[in-house]
């Protein structure tokens, strides 16, 4: 019987038994050719980090077909040791492969959620921010719109389920019959644009109305063309055009009676209603003049030619 000696050798001497292999008369076989290159090929891939326990399995396989054809070149042993070499070799490279997938996409899903949680975060300090903008301006047009019964002569302000309501009597505002504004009219809308500019957002609507006296049609035409004026001059003083609509009502919707000077009177005027704010309800109802007269109380008309 024949005694065999297996070596065991580093694979670092692969290189050198190869070498040695190939002086001998019989070349070694495909297998063991073809195992030699996949382990070399393995070893300097990321199997040596992420699957070294494959890898040495590869080894010592490989050093067995070595150590076979060392022996006995022409023998089975060595091309199946050689052939299993290969094979463990190839599944330490698929293994470290499915590893590193899975690392960078672990890595992918750590990154994308630290950017979507960056993102929140600036998205949430960017509504916080955006909603005390909304707050500051909301409350400077409360503000202004309290204070503008007293600032400006023969301006209404009250409060009811339409929104926050400025009443100017058409007297204060137009000529008999005439739809331009008068000058003083303007010095009292400068005072309602200077309260509704911080209105982004909320709609502003200005209806016009006159007394029954005349032609439905003609009231029509009046009253339309007086609520575009008062809309234009405030578009032009810094109120947002793309929030103020007009509106002609004719003698529509009268507050008093026409049957009297001083019910035709209240009832020639232009309303300018803004929302209320968002998810907001309207305060209670309060209506003042500057003098402290109530308009529903009124038994003279404000002071101004009688007008249509």
């Amino acid at each position: 019987m024949k005694l065999r000696r297996s070596v065991l050798l580093p694979f670092g001497s692969v290189a050198a038994v190869g070498l040695a292999v190939a002086c001998a008369s019989t070349p070694p076989p495909k297998e063991l050719l073809d195992a030699r290159f996949a382990y070399s090929r393995v070893q300097e891939g990321p199997a040596a980090r992420l699957d070294p326990a494959g890898l040495h399995e590869a080894k010592l396989s490989l050093q067995r077909a070595e150590n076979a054809y060392a022996d006995e070149p022409d023998s089975p042993a060595t091309r199946d040791y050689a052939y299993i070499a290969g094979r463990k070799a190839e599944l330490a490279e698929a293994r470290a492969g499915t590893i590193e997938a899975k690392q960078r996409a672990e890595t992918a899903r750590a990154e994308a959620a630290a950017q979507t949680k960056a993102e929140l975060s600036q998205a949430r300090e960017r509504i916080e921010s955006e909603k005390k903008a909304r707050q500051l301006a909301e409350q400077r047009m409360r503000d202004a719109l309290n204070n503008l019964a007293t600032v400006a002569s023969n301006v209404a302000v009250k409060n009811d389920t339409r929104g926050t309501v400025i009443t100017i009597p058409g007297s204060v505002l137009f000529a008999s019959g005439k739809t331009d504004l008068l000058a003083g009219a303007k010095a009292e809308l400068d005072k309602v644009a200077q309260a509704l500019r911080d209105s982004t957002g909320r709609h502003i609507e200005i209806n016009g109305y006159t007394d029954s006296v005349g032609s439905e049609e003609k009231n029509q035409k009046i009253s339309q063309d007086r609520a575009d004026h008062v809309r234009d001059y405030l578009v032009s003083q810094g109120v947002p055009e793309a929030n103020v609509t007009a509106r002609g009502f004719g003698p529509a919707e009268p507050i008093a009676d026409n049957k009297t000077s001083a019910g035709k009177a209240m009832n020639r005027r232009v309303e300018i209603i803004v929302e209320p704010a968002s998810g907001s309800a309207p305060a209670s109802q309060s209506e003042k003049w500057k003098k402290g007269q109530n308009p529903a109380q009124q038994t003279e008309p404000p002071p101004g030619p009688a007008s249509r």
